[in-house]
């Protein structure tokens, strides 16, 4: 029978552990390799078979190698293994669910102490916003695309995007961004700059999105510069061409 490299130095491995519970002295450059390599194997599986029963692991192993019949028919296996992955990805379910809650809950504890703040607002649905500066120009509207410097920051202050620090501000159709950037804008006018408390409903939701993490409320520091007209767009557009 035809058997590959790796699975004749996993078999070596195994079968020396099977065979002797004391510790094999591993001198030759085939124990070294089998070795190195039923340890690479030993230290993979450990994070997902916390409680594996290693004496039957062995003999499944051995008698697998081997082509023999052995305990359990191949139907039992699959269902076994099938039976054990539904297990734990119930778990990690369960588990996901749980963060997820109290990420939900420590980002509404967090935005009920925003609420109390001095000059802090809060719109019907739940966003909070305080000016800092407030403009003289008009406000924008949902369909229209708007200039602006922005800060993004999570609860821990950490900061995740940052137009000042890519020192250009970016242009955007204010129907196509986060809802609460879409509300939130709408009630500033040009030359404002506002800190926008944004509930994870409004923002990225359960799902988060890359340093985002799941049910995360968000801070946001905003300057709304100007409301871009088209024609005004493609002048620029065509202007960064040349």
């Amino acid at each position: 029978m035809k058997k590959t490299l790796i699975a004749a130095l996993v078999m070596s491995s195994v079968s020396f552990a099977y065979a002797d519970n004391n510790a094999t002295t591993i001198t030759t450059k085939e124990q070294k390799l089998g070795y190195s390599i039923g340890n690479m194997f030993g230290s993979r599986m450990t994070q997902d078979f916390k409680n594996l029963d290693m004496k039957a692991f062995f003999q499944g192993f051995k008698d697998g190698y081997d082509g023999k019949k052995g305990q359990m028919t191949k139907q039992e296996i699959a269902a076994t293994i099938q039976a054990f992955q539904k297990e734990q990805m119930e778990k990690a379910q369960k588990e996901k669910e749980k963060i997820a809650a109290e990420d939900k809950a420590k980002s509404e504890a967090w935005l009920k102490k925003i609420a109390k703040e001095k000059g802090v607002k809060k719109t019907k649905d739940g966003l909070l916003y305080k000016v800092i500066k407030e403009g003289k120009g008009p406000h924008p509207k949902a369909t229209d695309t708007v200039k602006v410097d922005y800060e993004g920051s999570l609860m821990n202050g950490k900061v995740f995007d940052s137009s000042y620090k890519r020192g250009e501000p970016i242009t955007f159709p204010l129907n196509q961004v986060i809802p609460g950037w879409t509300e939130g804008l709408q009630l500033m006018r040009v030359g404002s700059k506002y800190e926008l408390y944004i509930p994870a409903d409004l923002a990225y939701g359960p799902g988060g999105t890359g340093p985002i993490p799941p049910n995360a409320a968000l801070k946001f520091v905003v300057e709304l510069h100007a409301i871009v007209k088209p024609d005004s767009k493609k002048a620029d557009d065509k202007k960064a061409s040349k």
